[in-house]
């Protein structure tokens, strides 16, 4: 393809013969050239593009249009040569840059033309994107849409009448791009609202309409294909879609990834899950919203914060940094209750402040060398300065407002003074590394003090249950003399606090190990523990006063698990360490009831406890299991499980051969998932473990990922050469087992939880502190917001595994017991859980709908269903439609399957009443439509329980000869004789309980639902005249034992004679019978008229008509296929909630 040509004038033209002379052998057109955009605006001022005075650009990308006499500028076009056409697409104001637009273009654009087969199609297509991207490009930045209400209405009309959603469905955002149908792209416009993403597009006189509900979308990621570099890709159960040519896809993608993230999670993962506050109400999102929380939850993960925390401002600051003796810039977050800040530059500074710690906020004399500084002073006697802060009186003032509210929130400073809050908790002198004292030993153990409380362990287990007499102490204790010093003379220089100064010298010092004697304190430091402890005076020792002694699963599984924890280390070999490991487990589980209890919990307290004290090791769980692991613990580990993923991810990223050697990385998962849950404690000697320890509470979940990799490189060629999964797995084990830490004066323990034979050759011994050290220089540049963009696309994926794993549960539960085909009950589930979710989507009370949708019950009763999500589902797939009456059928229906009166129904409940109307035997058909109008199903308050068939309308005098439209008759006598005596012989037969008998009303009600199902059936007249039959024979039948009832079995033929002459007519439901002119004159009692199922069926077999009908074979997957596309067809009607219409143009993919 040739550069662009430049003229005398300077003006860059294309020649068109040249494109096509280039394209011929790929296609016979050209071309779509546009603009490139970067950060959102269009190469050059869109002003001077759309300004026909402004001056000429000394460089265009021109494209030419042979062949058209009509002038029709895009953006600034002028009629050249004559009739020859040219739309200006790019300029720029020097050669290099004009260069760049069409190296993008190249790059990005003109790989799409061979799609397309004649120059008018390329025509159209570069008229429509263009004036889309400058339509786009009006509305502007990044959430310029929201703050331009013309051009956001304009938007949000075209969506509601093109999709027709109800109101509730509020439109977030809308993007010009194109989505690409096979090989072809079409060009139009992405709707992002709260539940769904919507395409249309009117393309060369075709419209596609394209629906993707959120809770549908298994994979969202960006990639390429053979005609783009970057697009958009979203994977459905079905099928894939691609997205190109945004604007900003960067923004697009972001957008999308949260509100993907968001929609799952409140649908999917309501067991643990917590919006933000700004997100409890998803129909007041707004794309600020959203960007808000990719901040909010990017900071809170960077350093590693409470979920309450809320960012309030990002500033670009510089901070003075006494160890570099210069100002280092980065940016300052503030949060409800911390300042924070990070340099610019990853790793080389990063500061902690909680406004717990604060005394002061002050604001200094701008000058020239320090411009807009403010100092922040701490009770460890350290000031922090802040310079180059934009808007500072307004920030000063909002942080002293904040600092304000934590003191008065906080009970050790409410009433204090500053001197008393510097010992809010305990003494200064106990947290000062300097001096490392503790307080004076207690008896620990189980044992309760004078006033019944329980004694809480004063110091880590480990200064308790020292070993002495190990072969080469000295020399180890020599070398934690050193590392002590090399920290002290850290401390010094940055700080001693949670406040110290975070820089790479810290990360060195604590990838060789942390002194046994700080550890513990160190710990409480990185993660923040520290500053609950202090805020929180007491709050343990009553947690444990009110928990201990209580009785639940949660306790019953501690007490199972305490001696597996550790069991190798003498500490838990006494009832002191379990004692205390009992108290902060249960405490926790106390606290925090939604996660309660999990196994590896009782592993990661059994570490802590080692090396701090009782109290200290409680918050330092709660730091763990709240903020450094969010998701671990709970009922279905999604956070691991979310991690496995994404380390799976790398793999294949930082070691691809090993990747390609395991096709199947899941058996990799399947032991690497004890690593990420117990930290590497229960598969590494501890001695070795607690090192990964340390530098996980430095640098939180990344130092475990890249320790992952490192471990696995190191095995990379002997797992690549490894004959099975059972190898492979065994080769790590032994690695593992053989990963020691010569430097450390514990005594070595032994790992129980590693495997490996004894007959094999000696494992290599590996240093701890050399594999830590590896880990960073090869895997540690994954930054923290890296790893929260993967985490965001890999619980989608594993949340809609958990689905699948659901619905495979609930099939298996249910296939056995029903004959509907496997591929169509799949397609039933489907629709079943979508009309769960639809009611979650627009409801009133959508909330509460939510909530019935538990993942920790039972597979079969995690999605259950209201009365009117039933009725909607049974208009749509029944077989027994009844018209309007088809309602009321469903209401009764749903009654009939709620046997447990909690107004909801599972699927297998669901499924089994439509098998039975599709597979079932006649009796059985007959006998589901029988209960459906008895109690509990019918209701005399029923809707329809008020028509004009009542029992008035029924004579005691009925014919039992009937008259045939060829003018024979039938004489049903001996058949009702001989009916009824083989129904006393049956009855004698069964043991099981009967159904109850059905009353005159109840029956009216059955003969009207016969009559409803019967309307439209190609045998209609056929079947009226059937049913106007039988329902005559059972009439005579339940009047016959009613007589017989009350005179007595020997007047029971007399009765059967005498009624037989009394007329030879015909006689069914006719107009004048319904409404009869003197009621008063056909008196009933209606009490002590009854028939059975038995007279029903019975009465039901003797015409072949009625029999064929039900017999006859019914398909469900048409039912199936219509319903998909009805399920998501709305007429809203100014209701607050869908109701169901026709299908329409539209399709859920």
């Amino acid at each position: 393809m040739e550069k662009p040509v430049r003229k005398h004038n300077q003006i860059v033209i294309l020649k068109l013969f040249d494109f096509w002379d280039v394209l011929e052998q790929i296609a016979s057109g050209l071309v779509k050239l546009f603009m490139k955009l970067q950060q959102s605006r269009l190469v050059g001022a869109l002003d001077t593009v759309l300004d026909s005075n402004a001056r000429v650009a000394p460089f265009r990308i021109l494209l030419q249009v042979p062949g058209s006499p009509i002038y029709s500028a895009i953006a600034c076009g002028e009629l050249l040569n004559g009739s020859e056409v040219y739309w200006a697409v790019a300029i720029g104001a020097t050669d290099e840059e004009i260069n760049q637009h069409w190296e993008w273009l190249e790059q990005n654009l003109l790989h799409t033309l061979s799609v397309f087969d004649n120059k008018e199609d390329i025509v159209s297509f570069v008229k429509g994107k263009i004036k889309a991207l400058i339509a786009e490009e009006t509305s502007s930045k990044l959430a310029e849409q929201e703050e331009n209400p013309e051009k956001f209405r304009e938007a949000l009309v075209k969506f509601e009448t093109r999709f027709n959603f109800p109101e509730a469905e509020k439109l977030i955002t809308y993007y010009s791009c194109c989505c690409w149908k096979g090989r072809v792209p079409r060009q139009g416009w992405l709707y992002l609202s709260i539940n769904h993403l919507c395409f249309y597009s009117f393309f060369l006189g075709k419209e596609l309409k394209l629906v993707i509900p959120w809770v549908d979308v298994q994979k969202l990621e960006r990639t390429s294909n053979i005609f783009m570099t970057d697009i958009i890709r979203i994977t459905t159960q079905s099928k894939e879609r691609d997205f190109s040519m945004f604007l900003n896809i960067d923004e697009a993608f972001r957008i999308m990834e949260q509100l993907a993230d968001v929609t799952l999670r409140r649908l999917l993962d309501n067991e643990i899950f917590e919006l933000d506050p700004g997100l409890q109400d998803p129909t007041q999102i707004t794309k600020r919203d959203l960007e808000a929380r990719t901040q909010n939850e990017y900071f809170r993960a960077f350093f590693r914060l409470p979920k309450k925390e809320r960012l309030h401002e990002l500033l670009d600051c510089s901070l003075w940094t006494p160890f570099s003796r210069c100002h280092t810039a980065g940016r300052m977050y503030t949060s409800d209750s911390y300042v924070c800040f990070a340099s610019k530059e990853d790793g080389c500074c990063n500061v902690l402040i909680p406004l717990l710690e604060v005394v002061t906020i002050e604001k200094m004399e701008d000058t020239s060398l320090l411009p807009n500084p403010i100092i922040i002073s701490i009770k460890s006697k350290t000031a922090f300065q802040f310079i180059e802060l934009k808007d500072r009186d307004t920030l000063v003032g909002n942080l002293l407002l904040r600092l304000k509210q934590v003191k008065a929130n906080n009970p050790a400073l409410r009433n204090g003074k500053d001197k008393d809050t510097q010992n809010c908790h305990s003494t200064c002198a106990e947290y000062q590394f300097g001096r490392l004292g503790v307080a004076p030993s207690q008896s620990n153990g189980d044992e309760n003090d004078k006033n019944g409380r329980h004694l809480l362990n004063t110091e880590a287990l480990s200064s308790t249950f020292h070993h002495s007499g190990m072969d080469g102490l000295d020399f180890r204790m020599s070398r934690e003399q050193i590392k002590e010093s090399l920290w002290n003379d850290h401390f010094s220089e940055y700080g001693r606090t949670v406040c110290m100064f975070r820089t790479e010298k810290i990360r060195k010092l604590v990838a060789m190990g942390i002194p046994e004697s700080l550890r513990g304190k160190l710990w409480l430091l990185f993660s923040d523990a520290m500053t609950d402890l202090h805020s929180n005076p007491g709050y343990y020792e009553n947690l444990v006063e009110v928990s201990m002694g209580m009785c639940c699963i949660a306790t019953e599984e501690i007490e199972r698990d305490l001696h597996r924890s550790l069991p190798e280390h003498p500490a838990f070999q006494s009832e002191t360490g379990i004692a205390a490991l009992r108290r902060v487990l249960t405490a926790y589980a106390h606290r925090n009831p939604k996660i309660g209890y999990c196994q590896s919990m009782n592993i990661l307290t059994s570490a802590l406890l080692l090396y701090a004290k009782e109290e200290e090791a409680f918050w330092l769980l709660v730091a763990v299991c709240e903020r450094m692991l969010p998701d671990y613990f709970n009922h279905r580990v999604i956070g691991a499980q979310v991690d496995q993923s994404v380390f799976e991810e790398l793999i294949k990223e930082q070691l691809p051969e090993l990747a390609e050697h395991m096709k199947d990385l899941s058996t990799l998962a399947s032991v690497s998932l004890s690593w990420f849950l117990t930290l590497f404690l229960s598969i590494m000697p501890l001695e070795s473990a607690v090192n990964v320890v340390d530098c996980f509470f430095f640098d939180g979940i990344k130092a475990i990922f890249q320790f992952g990799l490192a471990i696995l490189e190191a095995n990379a060629v002997e797992l690549c050469n490894s004959k099975d999964d059972g190898h492979a797995l065994m080769i790590l084990s032994r690695f593992l087992d053989h990963v020691k830490n010569e430097e450390s004066p514990l005594p070595l323990i032994g790992n129980q939880h590693a495997f490996f034979s004894d007959d094999l050759e000696p494992c290599p011994v590996t240093e701890i502190t050399d594999l830590i050290r590896d880990s960073y220089e090869k895997f540690g540049d994954r930054s923290v917001e890296q790893i929260e963009h993967m985490r965001y696309r890999h619980r989608i994926r594993v949340l809609q595994n958990h689905e699948e794993t659901t619905k495979q549960n609930v099939l298996r539960v249910v296939i056995p017991d029903i004959s509907i085909l496997p591929e169509d009950l799949e397609e039933l589930y489907d629709l079943f859980k979508r009309e769960h979710l639809i009611s979650c989507y627009w409801e009133w009370n959508s909330a509460v709908v939510i909530q019935r949708h538990d993942p920790s019950r039972p597979y079969a009763e995690q999605y259950r269903i209201d009365s009117q999500q039933f009725t909607n589902l049974f208009k749509l797939v029944s077989p027994w439609t009844c018209g309007e009456h088809t309602e009321v059928l469903a209401e009764r229906m749903f009654r009939l399957l709620d046997t447990n009166m909690d107004s909801l129904i599972e699927f297998k409940g669901f499924a089994g009443c439509l098998d039975i109307m599709y597979n079932g035997e006649m009796n059985e058909k007959i006998k589901l439509l029988y209960k459906l109008h008895i109690p509990p199903a019918f209701r005399e308050n029923d809707r329809d329980s008020q028509s004009p068939l009542k029992a008035p309308l029924l004579s005691t005098s009925r014919p039992l000869v009937i008259g045939k439209s060829n003018g024979d008759t039938i004489d049903y006598q001996k058949q009702l004789k001989q009916m009824l005596k083989d129904i006393a012989k049956e009855k004698e037969a069964k043991a099981e309980k009967e159904l109850p008998k059905m009353s005159q009303r109840e029956f009216i009600q059955f003969c009207k639902t016969l009559y409803s199902m019967f309307h439209e059936a190609p045998e209609e007249n056929e079947l009226y005249q059937a049913i106007a039959t039988v329902t005559t024979l059972l009439l005579q039948i339940g009047e016959v034992g009613q007589r017989s009832s009350s005179s007595g079995s020997d007047e029971f033929s007399e009765d059967l004679q005498t009624e037989a002459s009394t007329s030879d007519q015909d006689v069914v439901f006719t107009d004048n019978v319904k409404s009869p002119k003197n009621p008063q004159s056909l008196p009933i009692t209606e009490g002590d008229w009854t028939v059975s199922i038995e007279h029903i069926l019975a009465s039901l077999l003797t015409e072949q008509s009625l029999v064929n009908f039900f017999e006859k074979p019914l398909e469900l997957k048409p039912k199936l296929e219509n319903a998909k596309l009805a399920q998501y067809s709305f007429k809203t009607n100014g209701a607050s909630h869908p109701s169901r219409g026709d299908p329409e143009h539209l399709s859920a993919q």
